[in-house]
């Protein structure tokens, strides 16, 4: 309204006129007179230009929240330990068999039967052979028995023949003859007693040979070493046992198993024995685990670590050898400070984020913690409750005024 209006309506009769006051006129609108012009009464003054250049930035509070350190990773079902069962005899023909590719058995459980018939044969002959080395050693103690009394009558001759000779009844010839003879009868005794030493070693060697085939005859029954489950099966009826073939069976050692997962040389040095795990397979249930062993090399092509996690629980049944796997393991679990990681910046000047205050923007270093599910932790920098510009790449800078509104609720 231009001052020539103003005046224009003083004349017909307006009163009161005064600057920023109200202009009142009979029948006529109200009027007010603002700086710069008139406005009708109940209009909203325009804003400042200062105000109106101010920018709206969605912000953030800092909260606490319940973080997860997660490390990921994927690999095979594995056996714990695998058993090899192998035939403890050469040459001998598989005869029957009582286990099979699925069976669980426990240690000494009875897998398969060689033939024995050549090693029974062998076993008479070298009982008989051991019979006639204990008839030997036997004949051999009678004649030390037989030597040794000789030999000591001899002696007792000899003695008495050397006394008469030097009381002058004896002749010198008798008493060389009782001399020689008791000489003779040592010698004799000499020899049985070697003689029984040799039917000694003869009877051991027997005992030994009888042993021997003994034990060959309990190693046609090829038992199970330890408990577990059998997962291959190469022993056929007829076939010829032998350890340089492949292994009668094979067995999971008490049918434990685990996975045996690959995970980046990154995040091989936050692992450690014990940490929890979960396991995904494929059309299965979760599976929870507990890593067993962080094995200490790095593969030089792929630049992955290996871990072990041992697989517990009964949905652990569900698993098979062979089955891709992957893993979550909780390295770290604690209540702490957090944001969304798109309140936070990484650049040359470090880990920053935009802290508001007062409606004015400032960056603060800060340093953080674990990250999961779209959050980080804020170890150092802000406390509980600062508002945070919700993202860091926006175009505000340190020092700007802006408007802070927060992120209306999701409701269901």
């Amino acid at each position: 309204m231009t001052f020539g209006k103003v005046l224009s309506l003083l004349a017909h009769g307006f009163v009161g006129l005064k600057r920023g006051g109200v202009l009142r006129a009979p029948g006529l609108a109200l009027l007010v007179l603002w700086p710069g012009g008139l406005q009708a009464e109940g209009t909203p003054p325009q804003a400042a230009p200062e105000q109106a250049a101010v920018p709206t930035i969605t912000v953030v509070q800092v909260t606490k929240r319940r973080m997860r350190d997660v490390v990921r990773a994927s690999g095979l079902i594995e056996p714990r330990e695998t058993v090899l069962v192998q035939p403890e005899i050469e040459g001998q023909a598989i005869e029957k068999l009582h286990a099979d590719v699925g069976d669980v058995v426990t240690a000494g459980s009875l897998l398969a039967v060689l033939s024995d018939r050549s090693l029974v044969l062998q076993k008479s002959q070298i009982e008989a052979a051991t019979a006639a080395a204990r008839a030997a050693l036997a004949q051999a103690e009678a004649q030390i028995l037989e030597a040794q009394a000789a030999a000591d009558e001899a002696q007792r001759v000899s003695e008495r023949t050397t006394s008469l000779k030097a009381q002058g009844t004896a002749s010198q010839a008798q008493a060389d003859q009782a001399g020689a003879q008791a000489a003779a009868a040592s010698g004799r005794l000499a020899a049985v007693t070697q003689g029984r030493a040799a039917a000694l070693a003869q009877v051991a060697q027997a005992e030994a040979q009888l042993a021997n085939v003994e034990l060959q005859l309990r190693r046609t029954r090829v038992i199970a070493p330890v408990a577990g489950r059998i997962v291959a099966r190469n022993a056929t009826l007829g076939a010829i046992a032998s350890g340089a073939a492949q292994p009668m069976f094979t067995l999971i050692r008490d049918d434990l198993l685990e996975l045996r997962a690959d995970v980046a040389e990154t995040d091989v040095g936050r692992l450690a024995t014990g940490q929890a795990a979960v396991l995904h397979v494929v059309g299965g249930p979760e599976v929870k685990g507990r890593v067993r062993l962080v094995e200490p090399g790095i593969d030089t092509g792929t630049r992955l670590g290996r871990v072990r996690i041992a697989v517990e629980g009964p949905e652990a049944a569900g698993l098979r050898d062979g089955m891709f796997a992957e893993a979550e393991i909780t390295t770290a679990e604690r209540d702490g400070l957090a944001l969304p990681v798109t309140a936070v910046a990484d650049g040359a000047d470090g880990t920053t984020v935009m802290k508001v205050i007062d409606g004015v923007v400032s960056r603060v270093p800060v340093r953080t913690g674990i990250r999961d599910a779209g959050f980080v932790e804020m170890t150092e920098g802000v406390l509980e409750r600062d508002l945070i510009v919700l993202k860091a790449g926006a175009f505000v800078r340190d020092g700007d005024h802006v408007r802070p509104v927060q992120p209306a609720p999701v409701t269901n």
